[in-house]
């Protein structure tokens, strides 16, 4: 489903991404791992057309799309839950996700406003309440929300539970654990090991702007001086 080779990127004179590298299947939740600063936002942004790369490529469904800009790119099907949530705090609940309703690719059973209403029943709940009057799991919620509104074919959601309680951060993975039993294809970008080994399929760990080390869920769960020297703080 998407395929990202070779893609180098500078802020300025400043170089981010070293050739970064890696794919996500149709079905399959992926992540890229690493410390702050490593570069996994920085790619994130490339992928979705926020950052011009400097060369290599961004396939989606077989098609070059790192030449487009972000709106055609996410009119795809790629649907991005940023770092930070970046919700509309002047709009309702309601609001936020009505104005990211789409489903461009004809899905069946799409996503509505009750369906995801039913998936997170906090957001119905405070429905009419204004982004800014929500906590920050409950904007975390509004952000997936939002972004499954768009009805996309890849879901990637960057520091998915950053800052959250303990029972919210577990509520989230609960919730990404669903996503993923009903087909959705995820790039999850975090730094919590054991709840990404239970959740995804296979994992790319990230070191000053390039893939130093890929495998699955067994592989890395088992190689603790692997997650000591790429992800202990």
């Amino acid at each position: 489903m998407l395929r990202v080779k070779d893609l180098v990127a500078f802020y300025g004179a400043s170089q981010a991404l070293f050739g970064m590298e890696f794919a996500v299947d149709a079905g399959e939740v992926v992540t890229l791992m690493g410390r702050n600063g490593m570069g996994k936002t920085t790619t994130v942004n490339a992928v979705m057309g926020l950052l011009a790369a400097r060369s290599g490529s961004v396939e989606f469904e077989g098609s070059r799309v790192d030449a487009l800009p972000a709106f055609r790119i996410a009119r795809l099907g790629l649907g991005l839950v940023p770092e930070g949530r970046q919700i509309f705090p002047n709009l309702s609940v309601r609001e936020n996700l009505v104005a990211a309703a789409a489903n461009r690719t004809a899905r069946q059973n799409p996503w509505t406003l009750a369906r995801v209403f039913d998936f997170f029943p906090r957001l119905g709940e405070r429905q009419r309440n204004m982004g800014n009057q929500l906590s920050g799991g409950e904007q975390q919620m509004l952000a997936i929300g939002r972004a499954l509104m768009t009805n996309p074919k890849l879901l990637i959601l960057d520091e998915a539970t950053e800052g959250l309680a303990p029972l919210i951060r577990q509520e989230i993975w609960s919730c990404l654990d669903r996503l993923k039993r009903e087909g959705q294809a995820i790039l999850v970008i975090d730094k919590n090991v054991a709840a990404l080994v239970g959740l995804a399929n296979r994992h790319y760990i990230v070191e000053k702007g390039r893939v130093v080390w890929t495998g699955t869920s067994q592989a890395l769960a088992r190689d603790s001086a692997l997650q000591h020297r790429y992800l202990g703080v």
